[in-house]
């Protein structure tokens, strides 16, 4: 037990240090957006909002948590909108391209499931937007999450910023050595026997676990595909609903609790219904 605790920690620490700087940065611009700016910046974001996804897609391909974890702080403070942040969670590989690049996995292949996931990125992210529109009315500004936090953005966006990323770092920490802990006890055998040969039940799991907010997830899932343990309908459908921390901190700091369920609802569809397809298609 002792064990896996020490493991745990070890990957908590490894997995959180990277994602609490990108939060740091990304907090620190949204102060200087906010204050530096006076809103014309975030004014003319919103303006050429109607590409945002496209350009989510783009950028979620990127391997790391933290761009989720920005996305999520952006869409908060009503920079993107919600079709941009799904197409962010969507298109996010986490460590799954360098996973299979340290396994010499064939570039197609990897090029494959990329393509996949930015095309399920901005098709759902356009959608949703052209559904939904961009709801402006319900923005809240920068400086209304900094009044609710207590972050005391009046002495300055410097600190500002740090106890916004000390606020959910913290929380991120807890929850990441927990589940990392979970992880190391049930074991990887445990996860691919619910996965394994089953063309619709397997991506129905797959999200499920997709649902581990950190790196852990995303690495074994990618880990049990390159081993033959699970097909590629539970490998897309596991890495599309795999968003990293970013629904985590999505629910850290957006005050919105029924707006945040409708997104991890829509999140798990898009993911469960690429990966069914994909198991049919790809056989």
């Amino acid at each position: 037990m002792l064990h896996a605790v020490e493991h745990a920690a070890a990957h908590t620490i490894e997995d959180s240090v990277l994602v609490i700087l990108i939060l740091f940065l990304t907090y620190l611009a949204m102060e200087y957006l906010e204050h530096g700016t006076g809103g014309k910046l975030q004014l003319l974001m919103r303006k050429s909002g109607r590409l945002g996804p496209v350009v989510g897609a783009l950028a979620g391909v990127v391997p790391q948590c933290g761009f989720s974890a920005a996305a999520s702080n952006l869409y908060a403070g009503r920079v993107i909108t919600m079709g941009t942040l799904l197409s962010v969670y969507l298109s996010t590989s986490d460590e799954m391209l360098p996973v299979m690049l340290s396994a010499h996995a064939p570039v197609d292949m990897i090029a494959g499931i990329l393509l996949v996931k930015v095309l399920a990125g901005m098709t759902a992210g356009l959608l949703i937007d052209l559904l939904c529109g961009h709801r402006r009315e319900e923005h809240e500004p920068i400086h209304e999450i900094c009044r609710q936090e207590h972050c005391g953005c009046e002495r300055g966006i410097f600190r500002s910023a740090l106890i916004h990323t000390l606020q959910v770092g913290m929380f991120l920490l807890l929850i990441s050595f927990v589940l990392n802990l979970v992880l190391e006890i049930l074991g990887e055998d445990v996860l691919a026997g619910f996965l394994l040969n089953r063309p619709i039940a397997g991506p129905l799991v797959a999200g499920i676990v997709g649902f581990i907010p950190n790196c852990a997830a995303s690495v074994a899932i990618t880990e049990l595909y390159l081993e033959g343990l699970i097909g590629v309908g539970s490998l897309l459908s596991g890495l599309l609903v795999g968003a990293g921390v970013g629904l985590l901190v999505l629910f850290r700091v957006n005050r919105r609790r029924s707006e945040n369920c409708k997104i991890v609802a829509i999140l798990y569809l898009v993911g469960v219904l690429v990966g069914i397809a994909a198991e049919f298609l790809l056989k």
